[in-house]
Formats: structure tokens, C-alpha cells, sequence
């Protein structure tokens, strides 16, 4: 399986996900469609799926642009049931294929089985998707960090965290926003003596001074460096993201 990073806005990543060179991809979070498209075209690959994680604009405005580019095909749109957020946001439209916690399905294209997790914390309806060595996580974990809690509790958001933890620790974590610099910097604040931090934070340097992504992580990585990864209860997690917020 072959994962590509696709930017967007000034940090995002669109995901591009193919079982191999040439074969059309699925798409996640699609925010932006102009990039996507170019790099469909580039490539020379057709849209097989789009994937959607939660209902941020920043991971859904492209939906209907992408749709209309293949309007002689059906595109299967896998995201949030609307009834995971209701009655706080409104449903994401193109939705064609609705999810729930602990859903196994099949992607077009790819010859694998992707499970389901409902991690309710940035968002109510947030999903993550899984499947042996990938886990594409929007904006709930991040690169020593996590998303803000927009609507979620510190409870919902520590038991989403603690839930992906127990993934293997070679999976590869996909996450939708370039923050790692700026994570690792709380990460060191929060926790001085993790020497894990220090030497990942000169890495990361290194890697965006040559205009690289620090993405993808390693679950077993975050484990290692992850101030909210780590946390052994919804009381220090909330007390982190407090900190962070006003970092």
C-alpha cells in the first residue's frame, strides 16, 4: 500500500492512499479540492474513495468539487454516521456510506480490511480508520500532540487516546496537520526530562529545515513522546490541554 502526502491550506495534509503505483486512490479529508485534483492528475490516477474523519470544513470543502469531477462514475464518500454528532453539528453532506465504532469495511482499490474507531473529543462524530500498519487519525492524535477539544469531554477524549495506544507499536500514524514542531515544543515544557523528546525534536528540525514532512509517526514513537498519549487519567489530560491552549 502506498500512502502519499497531499498539502493543503498552510498545514494540512490530504492523504492519498493506492495499493500501488498507478492504481486510483483513496482520498482523506479532502478540505481543499484544487490540490487533489492536480495531484490525481499528475499521477495519472483516477479517485477510487473519498475518506472523512470529521466534519471541519478544513477536511470536508473539497467533497463536492471532487464529486463533480468524476460525474459519470459513483464515488463512495466513507465518513461519520450524522447521528454521532447530532444534535450539535450538522451532517456532512455526500455522505454515501455511514460509519460507527467498531465497523470493519472494504475500500475500493485497496485489498484490505479498514476498522472503525470512534474517538469523540476534537469533534463528537471524529472517526479514525485503521487497518495492520496504517492508522489515519484526523485531528484527534497528532505528532507529540492531539486536536483541540471542540467538543468532546477530557473523558471522551483520554479513552479515544487510550484506544488507539493499544494499536500495535509499529503502526504508522497519519494525522491530518503539520504541528510536530511546535507540539514538541510543549512536549518538552510539559515533560523536561524525556530525553525521547529532545532527541525526536532535533530530528523534526532537521527534517523541516530540508522542507520534509516529520509525518508520518509511529504509535510506538508517540508513546515515547506524546504528553497526551501518555496521560493516566482524563483529569491530567484535561490539565494538559488546558496548558496547551494557552501555550
Amino acid at each position: 500500500m502506498l500512502v502519499s502526502a497531499i498539502p493543503a491550506f498552510n498545514d494540512n495534509y490530504i492523504w492519498a492512499i493506492q495499493a500501488r503505483v498507478g492504481a486510483a486512490a483513496v482520498i482523506v479529508d479532502p478540505g481543499d479540492a484544487e490540490p487533489v485534483l492536480a495531484w490525481l492528475a499528475e499521477q495519472q490516477v483516477a479517485l477510487a474513495a473519498i475518506l472523512i474523519t470529521h466534519h471541519h470544513w478544513d477536511h470536508t470543502d473539497g467533497i463536492a468539487a471532487l464529486l463533480e469531477a468524476y460525474p459519470r462514475q459513483p464515488i463512495p464518500v466513507f465518513g461519520p454516521d450524522p447521528a454521532m454528532a447530532a444534535p450539535l453539528t450538522t451532517p456532512i453532506a455526500c455522505i454515501t456510506d455511514p460509519l460507527h465504532d467498531g465497523q470493519l469495511f472494504r475500500l475500493p482499490e485497496l485489498d484490505n480490511q479498514w476498522q472503525v474507531f470512534a474517538t469523540p473529543g476534537h469533534t463528537l462524530d471524529h472517526l479514525c480508520f485503521y487497518t495492520p500498519g496504517y492508522l489515519f487519525c484526523g485531528d484527534t492524535l497528532f505528532s507529540a500532540g492531539c486536536g483541540r477539544m471542540f467538543e468532546g469531554t477530557a473523558e471522551q477524549f483520554q479513552q479515544s487516546l487510550q484506544s488507539l495506544a493499544e494499536l500495535p507499536a509499529s503502526t504508522n500514524v497519519y494525522c491530518a496537520h503539520e504541528y510536530t514542531e511546535a507540539n514538541l515544543r510543549f512536549a518538552r515544557a510539559a515533560e523536561p526530562e524525556n530525553q525521547a523528546v529532545l532527541m525526536h525534536q532535533r530530528w523534526v528540525k532537521h527534517q523541516r529545515q530540508q522542507g520534509l514532512s516529520s509525518l508520518p509517526s509511529q504509535l510506538g514513537k508517540e508513546l515515547e513522546i506524546n504528553p497526551f498519549l501518555r496521560a493516566q487519567s482524563a483529569a491530567e489530560f484535561a490539565r494538559l490541554r488546558r496548558w496547551k491552549d494557552n501555550f
